[in-house]
């Protein structure tokens, strides 16, 4: 019989419920039977497209042996990370500061308020490789908690008194000297041979890059281009990217890049989207240009809904096997390549009998085109071309497998990152396919994602909504409205922006500084969490910044400088102290620093005209454009109408130079 996740909308939870496991979804039902019973919580934490959470689901709680236990020691609760990312904050941290490591799953024994003991991630069935079995951590935990309660519920309030404790904010705000510093820890970090930072496993830490994008022509950053190039050109080289279909896996398992752990995650390609497009304008890398394109098609193609949502995630797994629709051995490649094609392609992606994955080839460009090309005696050009007709036919052939599992729930933040990642593309490639469908995605989340006093809400899945949303969904989709105003100066989406920014300040403020993840009015948890640091995606500290930075540009209300500096005081010890943890808000300090523009066009061309923004990468310029007399709505536009003209002004430090009215007059001016 399915468990209580049958009534839920989340593809997590119903990947669990027909589990034996007696699951209870997140809620106070679950914490009463823990105290009706006297039993603690075992609290499991993952998301849909997580292979570790299938591999443990698969071996324990479909097993009914070990469910049996589960049921009878612990009231169990299941919850979807990616729908209340503030249960997942709490207990991550929790988990952190008891095993110096987190990840997911989650494993979390909490007491029936809700305070956690011990935890730990994935857990195997039998004992292996030093790790003890499922069953054994929780015969010890049911053990402690009967045989010394009192020790545990003590150890546990003092537990749950250090997590959510802030860090201070500092009382002055940074300066290019600040700037300067977080510059070189990030180049102090890179990886000077494969690219990117770190080692394994291998994130593409886009808030950082993204930093590095915006400082490439300082004369303080000179190893900003270098180290951005490196990065954006080893992870379209590398097996992190689908070279067949587009779009980027979540991460590499190894430093070079080579084998991807195969989920796909909307945050992930908006995010990487936006880097390529601007990385192509900035870096003048060509095929930047062509990588921005395919992941964008990736997301328009896969992770649409007909109702204009953007989708969550493609799962690693399908048939059971992670990466088994990725996967090529060398007699299907050549057979689908052709005889032609096929071996020249082959050498270009390193396709060879043994594989580079269990047995298998995950596609990666290791040689140099022109070299390839020599060896097979064609040339260049026509390798590529030859690159282009196998890439069609591997898809075509692709699309016959089983497909991974589909996360279809749409998330309100990330929604967001997709939605400004297409506006700016739209504008930047003149591609009005990918304006209209950020367009169709804003008519869509601002209809079914906002409650009755228009705040969002989190996600929404089958027709049904999840609960009210998070500081990231106001300030990631304020942002997304934000690039789709000041692409098609559209006003309802700037007032769409205005609104959700004014409601985030007001509802999520923290008085001592900062901003709390959650609203005043939410759930009521061990602590209120903060969202301060990026991970991977932007903090919903810093896209609320970002958001309040540009709507004081377009309205001078000095309101929203304030919820600006606020955010980067709350975070200023981390900027001096671990700057990649905070890449986007740092960001934000370099427009403070650099001194901000705005941009106002009006008249009948004005469209055209302000266009000329979007032939560079100016985050730091807020625009505004109406193609008549302006209505008032966007104060930047006020008394700037001359009829029959199209003028260009461009403002800075509260004064604003002579209007222009042609694009080479305007380039010169920002």
């Amino acid at each position: 019989m399915p468990n209580r996740l049958a009534a839920e909308t989340s593809p997590y939870l119903l990947q669990h419920a027909d589990n034996p496991v007696d699951w209870y979804p997140w809620g106070e039902e679950a914490f009463a039977e823990a105290r009706r019973r006297g039993r603690p919580i075992l609290l499991s934490v993952g998301y849909s497209s997580c292979h570790w959470c299938h591999v443990m689901a698969h071996e324990s709680f479909e097993d009914h042996e070990t469910a049996r236990v589960m049921n009878e020691l612990f009231v169990n609760v299941k919850v979807d990370r990616e729908e209340r990312p503030d249960v997942d904050a709490i207990y991550m941290e929790a988990v952190q500061a008891m095993t110096g490591r987190g990840g997911w799953p989650m494993t979390v024994f909490l007491t029936p308020d809700g305070e956690p003991f011990f935890a730990g991630t994935y857990f195997p069935p039998d004992d292996r490789h030093g790790h003890p079995s499922f069953l054994r951590v929780m015969g010890a935990v049911s053990e402690a908690w009967v045989e010394r309660r009192s020790e545990v519920v003590d150890q546990a309030g003092r537990l749950a008194a250090t997590i959510g404790q802030r860090v201070e904010p500092t009382s002055e705000l940074p300066d290019r000297t600040h700037l300067e510093a977080a510059y070189r820890r990030i180049v102090g970090n890179a990886d000077a041979t494969y690219g990117g930072f770190g080692g394994a496993p291998k994130f593409p830490q886009q808030p950082s890059l993204e930093f590095l994008l915006r400082t490439v022509d300082e004369e303080w950053a000179s190893e900003a281009r270098s180290v951005l190039g490196h990065a954006l050109s080893a992870m379209a080289a590398g097996g992190i990217r689908d070279h067949v279909g587009g779009g980027f896996a979540r991460y590499s398992v190894d430093r070079e890049w080579e084998i991807p752990h195969f989920e796909k995650m909307l945050y992930d390609n908006a995010q990487l989207a936006r880097l390529y497009l601007w990385g192509w304008r900035e870096l003048g890398v060509a095929a930047f240009r062509d990588v921005a394109i395919d992941t964008i098609e990736y997301v328009l193609r896969d992770l649409t809904g007909d109702h204009g949502g953007f989708l969550s995630a493609e799962d690693a797994d399908s048939e059971g096997e992670e990466g088994r629709f990725y996967v090529w051995s060398l007699a299907e490649f050549l057979e689908v390549a052709g005889p032609d094609d096929g071996p020249a392609v082959a050498a270009l992606y390193g396709v060879t009998e043994g594989g580079n994955f269990e047995g298998a080839n995950h596609l990666r460009l290791v040689r140099e085109l022109g070299e390839v090309a020599a060896d097979h005696g064609t040339t260049p050009e026509a390798l590529r071309e030859a690159v282009g007709r196998v890439r069609r036919r591997l898809f075509e052939r692709r699309e016959g497998r089983v497909r991974p599992g589909l996360d279809d729930k749409v998330v309100t933040a990330w929604n967001g990152l997709m939605l400004r990642a297409l506006a700016e593309a739209g504008a930047a490639l003149g591609e009005d396919r990918y304006l209209e469908a950020a367009r169709a995605n804003a008519r869509f989340v601002l209809s079914e994602l906002r409650d009755g006093d228009e705040r969002l809400l989190r996600s929404w899945g089958k027709g049904r909504t999840s609960g009210r949303g998070f500081l990231e969904d106001h300030g990631a989709y304020a942002l997304g409205l934000l690039a789709l105003y000041q692409a098609t100066g559209e006003t309802e989406w700037f007032v769409a922006a205005r609104d959700l920014v004014d409601t985030a300040i007001e509802r999520f403020a923290d008085p001592d500084g900062g901003w709390f993840s959650t609203a005043d009015d939410a759930e009521a948890l061990i602590t209120r969490p903060r969202d301060v640091m990026d991970n991977p995606s932007p903090s919903g500290s810093s896209l609320l910044a970002e958001a309040a930075q540009l709507v004081g540009l377009l309205t001078g209300d000095h309101r929203y400088t304030e919820a600006v500096e606020r955010s980067v005081l709350a975070a200023g010890q981390l900027i001096d102290r671990y700057p990649q943890a905070v890449g986007h808000l740092l960001g934000v300090v370099h427009t403070m620093v650099r001194g901000p523009k705005e941009l106002a066009v009006v008249g009948p061309a004005a469209t055209e005209l302000a266009s000329v923004a979007s032939e560079r990468y100016r985050p730091h310029v807020a625009v505004a454009m109406a193609s008549g007399e302006p209505d008032g709505t966007v104060p930047l536009l006020a008394d700037r109408y001359r009829d029959g003209e199209t003028l260009a002004y461009v403002c800075e430090d509260f004064a604003c130079l002579a209007p222009v009215g042609d694009a080479e007059a305007l380039r010169g001016l920002l």
